[in-house]
């Protein structure tokens, strides 16, 4: 019960991080179906329907189920200890957004237990995914678990911009920031003005699956390019908000394991916000075979172009911040250090793409899966893997055990190169994207086997991985304060893990880098901004779970044409909203004698 009402951000971050891992499983076991298939020309592993389905939940499930829920884990678990808070700006909606995304993803997977799979590509395109080419309920699970998990995502993006912009510890400036606080605020401004875009596309396709409307409808008016534009208006800036966060934790990892100051900070911050705002310019660059003609080509050619440069900016700077440091190689900083290079080379294969004409060779072909591979696996998940190495002793009080967690890193790193370094030229050999089977004698036999190979070694890198955290979750609670003793921010500041109220009382920032400023000065902790006395919290509060439940049973509701389910369930949430508002909560306080016993803690 503790857990299904909790409105605890570090207990939030768990049930995200316990969420995302388990979807993450759920998506690597798809993938590795998939390499199963292709290991070998004419393969009848799984037939042609099944590859489809696979494809379109590996992407769906990695991208809106993993990736993202994995990053608020990581958001939940640091960003208020970072910036020297309480909890978050409001903490029910922190947990109503986890409840939502929870049941949408689950609602999303329940599909393969129903028989009717998703099966038009994680993008969805009209008119496979219309109600003309595709009659079946499978592409109703995707438009209502995603709107569903969209809910919870778009509360956490607002929540963190209001904890962000509004409960920073006194002296903390904009610019005293870390820098994972500062991409997760740039991430929470993208998701703000990103999602509701594809909250609109899903519900104009959900009109015209359900409700026999026309607007990707061609036949009676509708466009169906127009969802192309109205998903990569969400799609590309989506992108951005899973690898802004992975810089951030980059940089954190970088900055503390160099055990230097991160080089050209403003700079950094600067690049993070011109990102952002390019970010929303560039859409169209997954359309250039769509035939918006040359002028356009040409602009959306030229501005993804742009993006490079602020892009490059982060990556001379993390190259700086190592370059004559002391450095200490834990498996975190591996993952870090392994992201540069790697990320690199997904950013060339980008900037190859972005060349219009060229895009009309590679567009469609496994170059592009190469492509987001080495920027979304090799970028984004070796950030959420050194995150998770770093920040482990903060979230648990135990240290995860090196040896396997290099171990994790080699087997990981070696079999994410040998997956996707080939499928570079087996796109440029002419393979298309999404095939389910191909022909022997075009030389894409044996690049497919070494694919295939990879894939298991990466299996092989996130089951050391969960041994790893079986093994440590073994051992005592004996992590300390500052775990890896060179830590530069306030999060080392206080006990791991730390209180429910976090900071006893209320740190004073005075610099960047601010725990570090004050170990330089041979202080032992920092110094307080309030007299301590009784700190107020927030009150659990089961209203998100059962709201999350009602918007599950309303999702059954308007697929299956059962008016009274999809009433009740909205109307179970709509209640539930009424009690919100109706009953005051003040929540209670933490006395002093409370706080030095550690009763809550």
């Amino acid at each position: 019960m503790d857990w299904l009402t909790t409105v605890d951000h570090k207990k939030i971050g768990i049930l995200y991080l316990m969420a995302g891992g388990l979807f993450f499983l759920v998506g690597g076991l798809e993938a590795v179906m998939i390499r199963i298939q292709l290991i070998k020309p004419m393969n009848d592993f799984v037939g042609a329907d099944t590859f489809n389905e696979l494809i379109t939940m590996h992407g769906t499930t990695m991208i809106f189920l993993a990736a993202m829920p994995l990053l608020f884990a990581l958001m939940n678990a640091v960003i208020p200890l970072q910036i020297g808070a309480r909890d978050v700006a409001f903490p029910f909606l922190n947990s109503l957004g986890f409840w939502t995304f929870f049941f949408g993803g689950v609602l999303l997977n329940i599909s393969w237990f129903a028989g009717n799979v998703p099966d038009a590509g994680w993008t969805s395109y009209v008119p496979l995914a219309g109600p003309t080419y595709n009659s079946g309920h499978g592409v109703d699970y995707y438009v209502l678990g995603l709107q569903i998990a969209g809910i919870g995502t778009l509360l956490g993006g607002i929540n963190f911009m209001a904890t962000i912009i509004n409960m920073r510890a006194p002296g903390m400036s904009f610019m005293r920031m870390p820098m994972f606080t500062w991409t997760i605020f740039i991430t929470s401004a993208l998701i703000v003005f990103a999602f509701p875009v594809l909250t609109v596309g899903l519900v104009a396709l959900m009109f015209d699956r359900l409700f026999q409307a026309n607007f990707f409808e061609t036949a009676n008016g509708g466009s169906s390019v127009l969802w192309e534009h109205v998903f990569w208006v969400f799609g590309h800036p989506e992108v951005y908000i899973l690898i802004l966060p992975a810089f951030g934790i980059i940089s954190e990892v970088v900055s503390t394991f160099a055990r230097k100051r991160l080089f050209g900070y403003s700079s950094m911050v600067f690049a993070t916000v011109l990102i952002a705002f390019l970010g929303f310019m560039v859409w169209a660059h997954h359309m250039f075979t769509t035939g918006l003609g040359p002028v356009a080509n040409g602009l959306f050619s030229i501005a993804t172009m742009l993006i490079a440069v602020p892009t490059g900016v982060k990556i001379f700077n993390w190259l700086f911040t190592l370059w004559g440091g002391s450095i200490c190689f834990t498996a975190a900083s591996l993952f870090a250090i392994g992201f540069i290079p790697t990320f690199v080379m997904g950013g060339v294969t980008g900037v190859m793409l972005a060349v219009a004409p060229a895009d009309y060779q590679y567009h469609d072909s496994y170059f592009v899966v190469a492509h987001f591979h080495y920027v979304i696996v090799g970028g984004l998940v070796f950030g959420i893997f050194s995150g998770l190495h770093y920040w482990w002793p903060k979230m648990f009080g135990r240290m995860l055990n090196e040896g396997l967690g290099k171990l994790t890193f080699w087997t990981f790193f070696i079999g994410f190169h040998l997956t996707f370094f080939v499928q570079h030229f087996l796109g440029l050999l002419g393979m298309p994207r999404r095939v389910w089977t191909y022909l022997p004698n075009q030389d894409f036999d044996t690049m497919n086997l070494v694919s295939t190979i990879g894939a298991f070694l990466m299996g092989v890198g996130t089951i050391c991985f969960l041994i790893n955290v079986v093994v440590t979750s073994a051992k005592a609670r004996n992590a300390k304060a500052d775990a890896w003793e060179d830590g530069r921010s306030l999060e080392w500041t206080i006990p791991s893990p730390p209180p429910e109220y976090n900071f006893k009382q209320l740190p004073l920032v005075r610099g960047y880098d601010a725990w570090w400023k004050e170990k330089m000065e041979g202080k032992s902790a920092m110094t307080p901004a309030e007299p301590p006395g009784p700190i107020h919290m927030p009150s659990p509060s089961i209203l998100p779970f059962i709201m999350s439940v009602g918007l599950f049973i309303a999702g059954f509701g308007f697929m299956y044409d059962k008016l009274y389910l999809a009433i009740g369930g909205i109307a179970v949430t709509l209640i539930c909203m009424f009690f919100r508002s109706v009953f005051d909560d003040h929540g209670f306080h933490i006395e002093e004698d409370e706080q030095e016993k550690g009763v809550h803690a």
